[in-house]
């Protein structure tokens, strides 16, 4: 496996490299430039000199006696060799002795021939260098009647253009070395941080949820950090929570096999006569089974809800058959505690698209909430009221108990928490109970105040036909559509 580290320095490298290479051939090539230029421009200027002097005072006589008696006019001028070519390209004199057989036909002699400035640049049989070739044409009465050219070797300007190239080269070189090593630095510093996370990580993963990592930078990775290190202490805290849930669990699946059990001993002796006592007996075993039984269920919907295997079964109901059920169902429980349990629901709402089961569900779980800490003396009052608003349900039910603080309000959804209460039970009810409503897109808050009461508001959207269709493509049947 490549190390992060390797790919860093390894494209970082690589970046510098055809950064500087690329500078580098441009910068030459201006230089080169530069060179080829001032050459072109210096020769130039010398067969310009030489050619106006021609067209003034040589012009009266053939170009090939001014080649006899005036030779020296046309070389005196500059260092490089000088040639003169008839209107055929044939060489008249060559200042260093040469007498080509043949007509020269190269560019330069071209444009010169057409009155203009030629330029040619390539390799002489007599020359292992490169030269550049000025042609320039001779002009009689405004005519053209022969070229002049010079020819310069470009070896020292080659040679120049060399040891420029190797001092950027040398430069080039000591950039990418110093750079080379700051990317080693840079990596580090990237790649540091990264390997603490990692081993930070395994040791979390080995069960180690104390560690923490140490923040280095303030940046991706420095975020990255701080959110495994909140994920470590979250991980705690479930942990925590998840252990007093079982140990609450143990409890409380604990108390009612005990009186089972118990009972089940008593009941058994043969002599055993008491009709009262059997009747007592049985009694508290079914209450008892009763109640381990809802544990139970409970237990399987929250582990089907974080399995996410639950699923609902909305259709349109009759909301009024609805809270009729629930006043029902636990007005006489109300009735037996001493308790005001009051039903006021909005005749207006009629039908609304939801699981009725899971709304029980959860109406029932609150209110068992809300009787078991009302007030243990003087009045006590439990109110479930509905009304509508902006074409949502508002379910609310009140109690005058004993409260919830503010710093376990935002806490008592969450999953095995348990209230300071003795009365809290497993800690799940209200979590089941926020995860339904979720279900049917709703919201569930909480209100309360010490010594004074608790309000619980459940916020569901009321469906009519045409957004019932439009959502969910069904009818008032629930057969799809």
């Amino acid at each position: 496996m490549k190390s992060i580290k390797k790919r860093l320095i390894t494209n970082f490298m690589l970046i510098i490299v055809i950064s500087v290479l690329t500078f580098e051939v441009i910068l030459i090539n201006f230089v080169k430039k530069y060179y080829y230029d001032s050459t072109e421009e210096v020769l130039t200027n010398q067969i310009k000199i030489s050619t106006d002097f021609y067209s003034k005072y040589l012009s009266n006589n053939s170009l090939y006696e001014n080649v006899m008696d005036n030779v020296d006019v046309f070389w005196k001028q500059t260092e490089a060799q000088v040639e003169i070519l008839d209107l055929n390209g044939k060489v008249l004199m060559d200042s260093i002795g040469l007498q080509p057989k043949d007509s020269i036909n190269t560019i330069d002699v071209k444009k010169a021939l057409k009155g203009e400035k030629g330029k040619w640049i390539g390799n002489v049989p007599y020359d292992k260098y490169k030269v550049m070739a000025i042609s320039y044409p001779l002009k009689s009465d405004g005519k053209i009647v022969g070229i002049l050219r010079y020819i310069s070797s470009l070896k020292e300007v080659d040679k120049s253009v060399v040891v420029v190239s190797l001092l950027f080269l040398s430069i080039g070189f000591i950039v990418i070395f110093i750079v080379g090593i700051f990317s080693v630095f840079l990596s580090n510093s990237i790649i540091g941080p990264i390997k603490s996370l990692t081993i930070t990580a395994e040791k979390m993963a080995n069960g180690d949820l104390q560690e923490r990592n140490k923040k280095v930078f303030d940046d991706e990775i420095g975020t990255l950090s701080d959110t495994m290190n909140y994920m470590a202490e979250e991980i705690l805290k479930k942990e925590q929570l998840k252990n007093e849930f079982i140990s609450s669990v143990s409890h409380e699946l604990r108390t009612p096999l005990t009186a089972i059990k118990g009972w089940a001993i008593t009941l058994n002796y043969d002599e055993l006569n008491d009709k009262q006592l059997i009747r007592d007996g049985l009694t508290i075993i079914e209450n008892e089974s009763e109640r381990l039984s809802s544990m139970v269920e409970e237990l399987l919907d929250f582990s089907k809800l974080i399995s996410g295997k639950i699923s609902l079964k909305k259709e349109y109901i009759d909301f009024k058959n609805l809270m009729g059920y629930i006043q029902t169902y636990m007005g006489p429980r109300a009735k037996r505690e001493n308790i005001n349990f009051v039903v006021d629901y909005d005749d207006s709402i009629k039908k609304i698209y939801m699981d009725s089961n899971r709304i029980k569900q959860v109406l029932i779980n609150i209110l068992d909430n809300a009787f078991k800490f009302t007030k243990d003396t003087g009045e006590r009052v439990v109110k479930l009221s509905t009304n509508l608003s902006e074409n949502k349900v508002i379910i609310s039910v009140e109690d005058n108990g004993c409260g919830i603080s503010s710093q376990e309000i935002p806490k008592v959804k969450e999953k095995f928490y348990k209230g300071k209460s003795s009365k809290s039970q497993n800690g799940i009810g209200l979590s089941i109970c926020d995860e339904i409503v979720k279900m049917h897109e709703g919201k569930l808050f909480i209100d309360s105040c010490i010594n004074v009461g608790t309000t619980v508001k459940i916020i569901l959207p009321l469906y009519n036909e045409f957004q019932k269709e439009k959502f969910y493509g069904k009818d008032l049947t629930g057969d799809r559509v």
